[in-house]
């Protein structure tokens, strides 16, 4: 090997060596800062931990009956829908949603945590819950975000494409439907079901759903969503719910031919099957006085959940990172088991 080699040699291995100096001196000098500089380094908190057994209310519950369709203000103990516990992380800022009986269940506590995810909210309600809408709107403002209050009976058709205009109207546009009100009221045989109690329950659990899409469709762009609150009754009927449980069957299979009807368009459609949660539905005539007083006493925790305990599963659903999920069931039923 030439002398001049030998040099040139030498000379890219004291570069090298100098340069590598330099990063490893940079490297210890952004560690040392770091060290020195607590703040720069997140500090993990001590996590409070809580036993789902004991978080929430036991049975026996006392009696309360309420006419339909009762109002979640006057349940005792008052439903908790995350109003003070439900904290957002802007994972829907700008989102628009129209939540039917969003005033209370399971569309109050998805109303509160969308729009302390930073989404804009129009609800809809039976007239007489209008107390309960009342405390939801002033929730969403308080988060401050747009609150748009729409009474009416879904049970009309007419109402339920007026609904949808409304809602786009007051929000400027849509990308979220949640289409959660439900009727159910309990007969102890088939018999006891008049033909006006079986329709009502249809036109509100599944002909309701069926106008608010159609509707709505054409203002649903490639990223938005539709979910459905369906039941552990749709999979385990109680006998007692005979049409209800009907509903709910074939609100799980709309779920899952919706989206791959709608998929190919980028819209997905997801449902959520509750258990025994802690709503007015119950105590409105949707469980005899014995079973609600007991209600939720053969879950794995000993009691039934709460509205709160449910919303993050409607987030997830309707935030962009679920972008796979579509056609699924997702359920949260104390242990009952799932579709």
């Amino acid at each position: 090997m030439s002398d001049d080699k030998r040099m040139m040699m030498s000379r890219r291995q004291v570069v090298g060596a100098v340069g590598i100096g330099m990063a490893a001196s940079a490297a210890g000098t952004a560690i040392s800062q770091d060290q020195s500089q607590g703040s720069t380094i997140p500090q993990r908190s001590e996590v409070t931990m809580q036993d789902p057994r004991a978080k929430y209310p036991h049975p026996p519950f006392k009696q309360q009956t309420q006419a339909w369709p009762g109002l979640a203000r006057d349940m005792d103990p008052r439903p908790d829908h995350g109003e003070t516990s439900y904290q957002g992380s802007n994972r829907l800022a700008g989102r628009k949603a129209l939540i039917t009986g969003g005033d209370s269940g399971m569309g109050r506590a998805a109303a509160i945590a969308f729009a302390r995810e930073g989404a804009d909210v129009a609800i809809n309600y039976f007239p007489t819950e209008e107390p309960d809408a009342r405390e939801v709107v002033d929730l969403i403002r308080k988060a401050g975000r747009t609150a748009a209050p729409i009474a009416g009976d879904l049970r009309d058709e007419a109402f339920c494409q007026d609904l949808v205009a409304k809602a786009v109207e007051a929000l400027g546009g849509l990308d979220i439907i949640v289409s959660n009100a439900g009727r159910q009221q309990a007969k102890p045989s088939i018999l006891d079901i008049t033909s006006e109690d079986f329709d009502a329950t249809m036109k509100t659990n599944i002909y309701a759903p069926f106008w608010i899409i159609k509707a709505a469709l054409p203002h649903l762009k490639p990223g938005s969503c539709i979910i459905a609150t369906a039941s552990e009754q749709a999979y385990d009927p109680s006998p007692e719910l005979y049409d209800y449980a009907q509903t709910k069957a074939a609100t799980m299979n709309y779920v899952k031919s919706l989206a791959k009807q709608l998929g190919p368009q980028g819209i997905r459609v997801n449902g959520v099957a509750p258990g025994p949660i802690w709503t007015p539905l119950q105590i409105s005539g949707g469980a005899s006085e014995e079973k609600y007083q007991h209600f939720g006493s053969t879950t794995v925790f000993g009691r039934p959940g709460q509205p709160a305990e449910l919303a993050s599963i409607y987030v997830q659903l309707a935030a962009a990172d679920a972008s796979f999920a579509t056609g699924n069931i997702y359920g949260s039923s104390g242990g009952h088991g799932q579709p």
